[in-house]
């Protein structure tokens, strides 16, 4: 069940007894609970009638006592279990799981990794309630999700500010949507966020980074390329050679795999690796400049300076010489 339907009949006064949120992505799980923590109780009733506890300091039969409360001058009582990663309890849980009370909406907070799902507790919350797995963002879906999260604000965004934001903050969706609302308070309504809009109040360069660094490489832009990577070795908060090493490993790979792909048009590229039209387009450019021979060689020399920015082989050269040296090597 997509977490908007969940949040849209919340948002509507149709409460489930049982919330059992759980999984790797812990954006979905805070989004649901706050959404509950806003829309359960007024204001006046939440003193008496609304528990939050914490799973390292719970136990069953304290969480049992107050989810089974009648609640004072309200319809309903709210408990939340936060943390329940660290509730050892969770099937001590199943006599209430199977005999909820009526008048209370318990969530269960269960965060940054999936519960057991052969469990009889979460069978058990499945029948009286809501069991839902918050699963991370793969990261050839991120630029979509951003595209969507933007639209579902009433902005727009263009694909280079979505990648930028991808490359930068990674898939923590939880980041992201928080430098996003940033943007909504200091931008008009309706306008197309673009890659200067997110240098300017993200603090995300336009110009240097990781993603500028690829393009440079991919087409030979000895001269750009050089620049970026001289203003990393002066501004090592923009990015780490680890960061810059796995990006470029990515963009090779995905070359050689473009070079044996029997269909090389556009579509066919950004099915086959999951990445944008526009993406698969400058792949299949680099391609040109790159071939298989040459991707193969890359590769090989970007293991070896993730070796030895990890010290392997390497006892006095800074990261910013080894990403100079590093990107010579790479396009000659």
């Amino acid at each position: 069940m997509d977490y908007k339907l969940i949040i849209k009949d919340i948002k509507a006064k149709k409460f489930e007894k049982i919330y059992f949120l759980h999984g790797e992505e812990a954006y979905y799980i805070d989004a649901i609970t706050d959404a509950i923590l806003e829309h359960a109780l007024e204001d006046h009733e939440r003193d008496f009638n609304q528990t939050i506890l914490y799973g390292k300091d719970s136990d069953a039969l304290s969480i049992i006592s107050e989810a089974k409360g009648y609640p004072m001058m309200a319809e309903r009582r709210l408990v939340i279990l936060k943390e329940a990663q660290d509730f050892k309890g969770m099937e001590d849980l199943i006599p209430y799981f199977e005999t909820p009370s009526e008048q209370t909406v318990f969530v269960i907070n269960y965060k940054y990794k999936k519960y057991d799902s052969r469990k009889k507790s979460i069978k058990a919350a499945a029948k009286n309630g809501i069991v839902y797995k918050a699963e991370k963002v793969p990261e050839y879906k991120l630029v979509d999700w951003i595209s969507a999260f933007v639209q579902s604000n009433g902005y727009r965004i263009t694909p280079k500010a979505s990648m930028l934001l991808a490359e930068f903050l990674g898939n923590d969706l939880s980041k992201i949507s928080n430098e996003l609302d940033k943007l909504n308070i200091l931008i008009e309504k309706g306008t197309t966020i673009n890659e200067i809009h997110i240098e300017e109040n993200i603090g995300i360069s336009k110009d240097y980074n990781v993603f500028e660094l690829v393009n440079a490489i991919s087409t030979r832009d000895i001269t750009k390329a050089n620049t970026i990577v001289d203003y990393f070795d002066h501004n090592p908060k923009a990015t780490n050679i680890v960061v810059v090493v796995g990006n470029l490993f990515n963009h090779f790979a995905k070359l050689m795999k473009i070079h044996f792909l029997p269909n090389k048009n556009r579509d066919t590229i950004a099915n086959s690796l999951r990445v944008p039209p526009f993406v698969a387009g400058q792949l299949l450019t680099a391609t040109k400049t790159y071939n298989p021979k040459k991707c193969a060689a890359n590769i090989a020399l970007l293991h070896e300076y993730d070796l030895k920015s990890k010290g392997v082989g390497n006892s006095s050269f800074t990261s910013g010489q080894l990403m100079k040296e590093l990107i010579y090597r790479l396009m000659h």
